[in-house]
């Protein structure tokens, strides 16, 4: 599996039908211009689904329409198990998972039921129908052991369910991909083991109570009493003299910068030219008096602890270094600077 190579025997070259030519065209305009190059996997997969297989010439032709080199396109081609590099079976080709997961719930036994029904791996039947091969992880190893038909995935395999799955499509009908067993998609195999009774779910388990109204009235008629009396109270009690002196300004802003009231003429510069300083943050600066980059400049240690309290940034002022950066665009751009 680690060394993929294109088969000896290839076509002598590749065209898109019109209908896929259409298709691929329209879907290299959904990369943006420059980048067409990331519609590799998906046009190359319709490569695939058109011929059966990735061939040469097709890796070729895909590599011309995207302007890519042939050796990218055989990187993505030879990486990824997804695209066949020989011929496979025309009716079916099984990818049977070997990692360990798989190999732990039987997948041993699925590769030996292939081996007897089909044969040799990357080998197609003597009719050329069917063939089969062995893939790293497919991504289903809750449901392991598992195997990869196409865009079809078919989980917790048996043997027995495995014979089945190849007699449907001998039969010319497609299998029910998914889980083998009753259990659907990724649910416990087995059922659920908690949260299974209904009353969870059809709100019986939920009861309420009606609300009396005559409780809700006495309710309210304690509740103005209470603020009647309190009222009461507050009025006997000689007013409190409150101190000028202590309610100039709260402890909280003794450290605020000086802010203005507007920004000067000329209009504000652009603060968010200071890394760590978006759209939403230079709003709650201008609200706090802060337009210009000469005032954060200006800011001290306590100056800066203060904001960056305010803004709740927990040290990110001092560790993005916004004194330092407007200083720096200060001079750059001027005083009264960038708009």
């Amino acid at each position: 599996m680690s060394v993929r190579r294109l088969d000896k025997v290839q076509p002598t070259d590749f065209k898109f039908s019109p209908k896929n030519l259409k298709w691929a065209k329209a879907k290299v305009k959904e990369y943006p211009k420059g980048k067409e190059a990331s519609a590799v996997i998906p046009v190359l997969w319709k490569a695939q689904e058109q011929e059966g297989w990735t061939s040469e010439p097709a890796i070729r032709y895909v590599a011309d329409m995207l302007d890519m080199s042939y050796i990218r396109v055989m990187e993505v081609a030879t990486f990824y198990t997804m695209f066949h590099l020989s011929p496979v079976g025309t009716v079916a080709h099984f990818q049977v998972c070997g990692t360990t997961p798989c190999m732990l719930r039987g997948s041993g036994d699925i590769i030996k039921v292939c081996k007897k029904r089909i044969g040799e791996p990357n080998k197609t039947t003597a009719d050329g129908k069917f063939s089969w091969e062995e893939v790293e992880c497919l991504g289903a190893c809750t449901n392991a052991p598992m195997v990869q038909m196409e865009k079809d995935v078919y989980e917790d395999l048996t043997a027995n369910s495995m014979n089945k799955i190849i007699d449907e499509f001998q039969a010319g009908r497609t299998p029910r991909p998914g889980p083998q067993i009753e259990r659907q998609f990724s649910a416990p195999s087995g059922g659920f083991t908690s949260l299974t009774d209904p009353a969870l779910y059809d709100g019986s388990a939920v009861q309420r109570k009606p609300v009396k109204k005559k409780a809700a009235a006495t309710k309210a008629t304690v509740k103005k009493a209470t603020v009647k009396k309190s009222a009461k109270k507050s009025a006997k009690k000689p007013a409190t003299k409150v101190s000028t002196s202590k309610a100039t300004s709260a402890p909280a802003d003794k450290h605020k910068p000086q802010g203005l009231k507007a920004a000067r003429k000329g209009g504000p510069d652009d603060l968010k030219l200071i890394s760590g300083v978006g759209p939403k943050i230079e709003g709650i600066l201008h609200g706090l008096g802060f337009f210009h980059f000469d005032q954060i400049a200006k800011w001290k240690k306590k100056e800066r602890e203060w904001v960056d309290g305010y803004l709740r940034f927990k040290g990110r002022i001092d560790r993005d270094e916004w004194v330092k950066q407007a200083k720096a665009l200060g001079r750059t751009l001027g005083k009264g600077g960038a708009k």
